[in-house]
């Protein structure tokens, strides 16, 4: 395999663990902090807590949302409509990681004949401010179709059709049979979105003619790399959503080298690619005039970004506000050579977004962002959060300061007024603040 393909891609995969174990700490300092630190339960992906059993949907908690009335009512009419075989729609793909490298490959459809922008689309979800319980019920009719097969499995009888439904822009008419009649099952992962139950495949066929862009098709049929046809379909205009789905079943690489790459993996995959490619880019940039800060975010993740006058380098703190521990990784100028255990996924999305910000700017900058999660994000829903609260946050209008000691003061009141978080701990502990302190910056070495 290509040098650049296996940088990217074994990173992640080599790293996937401690992405969903960060990810996973992320969710369970939220409710252990929640309802007065009571024993939690999980239940087909909703953590509830002890308080749960005892209320049974009557409202003792004040929220606005009951997991358990809430999946008593979405199974009801979920089992009551699902078949063996049905004529739906297809939306998206799904390559599991277990067993790797004989893995599931799913087909992620709806039982239904029914075209709808909303139900696989973080980029709408974010835009219309779709809120956590919104998105759930969107996700729950979503069947995960699927079979065993390996990473070099392209000779499978139902792999030409994952390919080339993963290479449509646009929802795919397909007729399904299943195994055996589906029941509901939400299925939650840090990472990805959730989708409902997973039952294995027996026959699937489109039943119209799939509509592959021109520009895609002809980076698939180029002989390059994987991470060349990456890069090249951003900069044609293509999201890093529809990158990844089209990644992860193969369709990008030299031949020899074309594999399956579990969904999980192929998120970092394509936010690390894509990053890399900008941070080269933006070192031929001037770095910014002022000290800045962004702040903004989306479903309880709420992020501070800093933007000092430097040469690139990028810092991330990672913490739920209802508790003291944190999360923390550093690159500077030259980058990191290892995965980001601690902050894993969420580092590279976030970086990602911070990146177009500063490309669109044609500016340079060391960056220190800060993420404070919020009892708000009470369900994982995936990193595509992360990469869309950074997305709102760099397109508000950032405060300026003359000073960087004027910027953290008021970082630090703010969090404080604002979170009743205290940043100082993490402000001491930066990386990336010690070393513009004692190092000589690069420029005096030019």
């Amino acid at each position: 395999m290509h040098h650049k393909e296996m940088c990217n891609i074994s990173c992640a995969q080599n790293s996937y663990m401690n992405f969903v174990a960060t990810e996973s700490r992320l969710i369970e300092l939220n409710f252990k902090n929640s309802l007065a630190a009571k024993p939690a339960y999980n239940i087909d992906g909703y953590t509830m807590n002890q308080l749960c059993f005892r209320c049974k949907g009557r409202g003792y908690c004040n929220r606005g949302f009951c997991a358990i009335k809430q999946k008593i009512q979405v199974q009801k009419t979920f089992n009551e409509g699902a078949k063996k075989e049905f004529f739906g729609e297809n939306y998206n793909v799904f390559v599991g990681k277990f067993g790797y490298p004989d893995i599931n490959v799913g087909l992620l459809n709806i039982a239904e004949p029914k075209k709808d922008e909303t139900i696989d689309n973080p980029l709408l979800w974010s835009k219309d401010e779709y809120d956590i319980n919104k998105i759930i019920n969107l996700r729950s009719n979503l069947i995960n179709s699927n079979f065993k097969t390996q990473i070099k499995g392209f000779n499978d009888k139902f792999m030409d059709l994952v390919q080339e439904v993963s290479l449509t822009d646009r929802p795919v008419d397909t007729e399904i049979t299943l195994e055996k009649k589906p029941q509901f099952k939400l299925t939650f992962n840090q990472d990805t979105t959730p989708f409902g139950p997973s039952i294995k495949l027996e026959k699937a066929r489109t039943t119209e003619n799939v509509h592959i862009p021109t520009k895609v098709d002809k980076v698939v049929n180029d002989e390059m790399t994987a991470v060349e046809g990456l890069t090249e379909l951003h900069k044609k205009g293509f999201d890093g959503y529809y990158l990844t789905k089209i990644f992860s079943v193969g369709n990008l690489g030299l031949d020899a080298n074309k594999k399956l790459v579990p969904t999980r993996w192929s998120i970092t995959a394509v936010d690390d690619t894509l990053g890399k490619d900008i941070i080269k880019e933006i070192k031929d940039y001037q770095v910014v005039s002022e000290y800045k800060i962004y702040f903004g975010g989306y479903l309880g993740n709420n992020y501070l970004i800093m933007l000092l006058p430097e040469v690139w380098s990028y810092e991330l703190f990672e913490m739920q506000t209802s508790s003291p521990s944190t999360m923390h990784d550093f690159e500077n100028y030259y980058g990191r050579k290892v995965y980001a255990d601690e902050t894993a996924g969420g580092y590279y999305a976030a970086r990602f977004s911070i990146l177009q910000q500063l490309k669109s700017l044609r500016r340079q900058a060391t960056i220190l962002a800060l993420r404070l999660v919020t009892d708000d994000y009470w369900a994982p829903l995936g990193v595509w959060v992360v990469r869309e609260a950074v997305k709102k946050a760099m397109s508000n209008r950032p405060l300026e300061f003359a000073t960087k000691e004027d910027m953290i003061n008021y970082t630090i009141n703010f969090a404080k007024q604002k979170f009743n978080y205290d940043l100082t701990p993490m402000i001491k502990n930066s990386e990336l603040l010690r070393q513009i302190k004692t190092q000589k910056k690069i420029n005096e070495y030019s």
